[in-house]
């Protein structure tokens, strides 16, 4: 009686360590420190963990909440800690508590744009943040039989990682280590397009006249990129190539589609790729087939709507395509 006490005792007290964040090393030239909640303690030297969930939160940086959202998503799915690592890290803000000089820190959302830290760690870029998360997860001596890295952002985490799916090189390298990497967008505000051309009256074509002058400027487009992505050289082709190359999946609620919510991004450059977030993303699906003719480069990435539910990231990331996509590990 007394071991089964101690050891409910010993459940109950690593649950409670794992409700708080974490704070995970990141970077090699110049490491930094960045905070994460998880299902593993992350100082442990070797997790035998064959898959990773990474779940990117949303404009309000409220990952405590999205890794129980991930939570529930892998009980749906039958996994345990056994063989899923659960990371949701978490974006900060000079006002979020926990902050720290060591931290890399961004004003408000500019985060999910991909750019640079401006706080406590100057210098981070957001899509350097997801490099190193990725190279955390592919070391070897960390991480010595995982086989599969699926990463989701839903909403503000979304824009982050669709970004990311063009413009990121951290997974360069990853097969042929045998590790698959996999990207869930899931109902971003906006897209990054690689030339000015937008969906019109049916048919792609540049925006005329002067009433957004900026559409297609970055984050909506390639102009003025961020260092990140200038200093890879890559022209748009190449970019759509990698893109392409990649396992990427999009996701969206079909309830998505009020084109006055409160959050949804208004901006001209955003207005520009549709009215609602839905309208938004299946736009962009047409644009991927329109570049895939028009550059002579076939691009197959699934989509899928979630009957029944709007911009609600607990309800999508259990809906059961999603539980599929996370059993579906090699």
């Amino acid at each position: 009686m007394l071991r089964f006490l101690l050891s409910i005792l010993f459940l109950l007290l690593t649950q409670t360590a794992l409700a708080a964040p974490q704070t995970l090393h990141l970077g090699q030239g110049k490491p930094y420190d960045f905070l994460a909640y998880a299902n593993h303690p992350l100082q442990d030297a070797s997790l035998p963990v064959r898959q990773a969930v990474v779940v990117l939160h949303g404009v309000r940086r409220n990952a405590d909440d999205y890794f129980h959202a991930g939570q529930a998503l892998l009980d749906e799915a039958g996994l345990t800690a056994r063989d899923t690592l659960l990371l949701a890290p978490k974006f900060l803000t000079p006002a979020d508590p926990h902050t720290d000089t060591d931290l890399p820190l961004w004003p408000k959302s500019q985060w999910m744009h991909g750019t640079e830290s401006q706080g406590g760690r100057t210098g981070i870029p957001a899509f350097g943040v997801l490099d190193d998360l990725l190279a955390y997860l592919g070391d070897r001596q960390r991480f010595p039989v995982l086989e599969d890295i699926l990463v989701i952002g839903h909403s503000a985490g979304g824009q982050l990682l669709q970004r990311y799916t063009l413009l990121g090189s951290g997974d360069q390298g990853f097969e042929q280590r045998g590790i698959h990497v996999r990207y869930l967008v899931s109902s971003p505000s906006s897209y990054l397009y690689l030339d000015d051309n937008r969906l019109q009256d049916g048919v792609f074509r540049p925006l005329s006249g002067t009433s957004c002058p900026d559409y297609d400027r970055y984050r909506y487009g390639l102009e003025q990129a961020p260092a990140y992505f200038a200093h890879q050289g890559l022209d748009t082709v190449q970019v759509l190539r990698r893109y392409a190359a990649r396992d990427v999946t999009y996701m969206i609620g079909q309830r998505d589609n009020n084109p006055g919510d409160r959050v949804m991004d208004k901006a001209c450059g955003a207005m520009a790729q549709g009215p609602t977030r839905l309208a938004r993303q299946r736009a962009y699906l047409r644009y991927e087939a329109f570049l895939a003719q028009r550059w002579q480069t076939p691009v197959n990435h699934p989509h899928f709507e979630v009957e029944g539910v709007g911009h609600d990231e607990s309800r999508l990331l259990t809906a059961l395509p999603v539980v599929k996509t996370v059993q579906a590990s090699p």
